[in-house]
């Protein structure tokens, strides 16, 4: 198959640039960048080469090169590879090592190929999610959850320990926004924000207080309100789907039948 790479700008994350690409004769000469690598393969293998030393990039690891971090790349055995990358920007990871560790300063990440199955299995559906501009909230929860996985993994900062819930009163706030907002994209930032808390820190706080994540949770009340919806029978399916902030029908259908055991039309 013909060499072949795109890259997708996710308009909801400045600074983020997702990279997808097919390899067979391509390769890399030595090279560096300005910005922060992460890459995972699903197919294939690609051996890179950085700190003097010689690693396979392969499915069920992680590639992790900070900028100036000099290196190559090339499929092993001159077979070819599919290399899925999130490009990032300096500003996005300073921002998201401080929000995660609680440090302000420069993010130290350390170059390294890691061996983690389920974290790269993550990754690559997260890849496939942000280019398909799935929900947000549902995106940002991922994506901050994978991101103190890699810092626990390869930064000189650790991770902070989240003690302790939300308050009573921060709790019925984030409630009540979501009942009234039910129809829009909310996203973690916007609840975080009626917290005064890092998206970090309220993630945490919010499944500590009520045992799920706000995405889970916002997605059941989704739900909730549209068995109320559907026993209207004035009311479409299409329009409650939209109505509950569903945009996409066959995803409002398959999570209806996964809560319940049966499709909208059958409720």
């Amino acid at each position: 198959m013909k060499d072949h790479v795109r890259y997708h700008r996710a308009p909801a994350m400045p600074g983020l640039v997702l990279g997808e690409a097919r390899f067979s004769e391509y390769r890399f000469a030595p090279h560096y960048h300005l910005d922060y690598h992460i890459g995972v393969i699903p197919e294939g293998a690609q051996r890179q080469r950085f700190n003097g030393a010689a690693q396979v990039l392969a499915p069920g690891r992680i590639s992790i090169m900070p900028p100036g971090q000099i290196h190559d790349g090339a499929g092993v055995d001159g077979e070819g590879y599919v290399l899925k990358t999130f490009r990032l920007s300096a500003g996005v990871i300073d921002g998201l090592n401080e929000e995660v560790s609680g440090r302000r300063g420069e993010a130290r990440w350390v170059g390294s190929v890691i061996e983690q199955p389920q974290l790269s299995r993550h990754l690559l559906r997260l890849h496939g999610a942000m280019q398909q501009g799935r929900a947000q909230l549902a995106v940002d929860e991922n994506w901050l959850q994978l991101v103190e996985h890699l810092i626990r993994q390869t930064s000189e900062h650790k991770a902070l320990e989240i003690e302790g819930g939300l308050s009573r009163a921060h709790w019925l706030q984030v409630r009540d926004f979501c009942h009234a907002h039910i129809q829009d994209n909310i996203t973690l930032e916007q609840l975080a924000q009626l917290c005064d808390l890092s998206r970090f820190q309220f993630l945490r706080r919010f499944k500590h207080t009520v045992g799920m994540t706000p995405h889970a949770w916002l997605v059941r009340l989704r739900l909730e309100r549209a068995c109320t919806l559907l026993a209207r029978s004035e009311t479409s399916i299409a329009q409650v789907a939209m109505a509950v902030g569903f945009y996409d029908q066959s995803h409002f259908n398959r999570a209806f039948r996964s809560a319940f055991g049966v499709a909208p039309s059958g409720y």
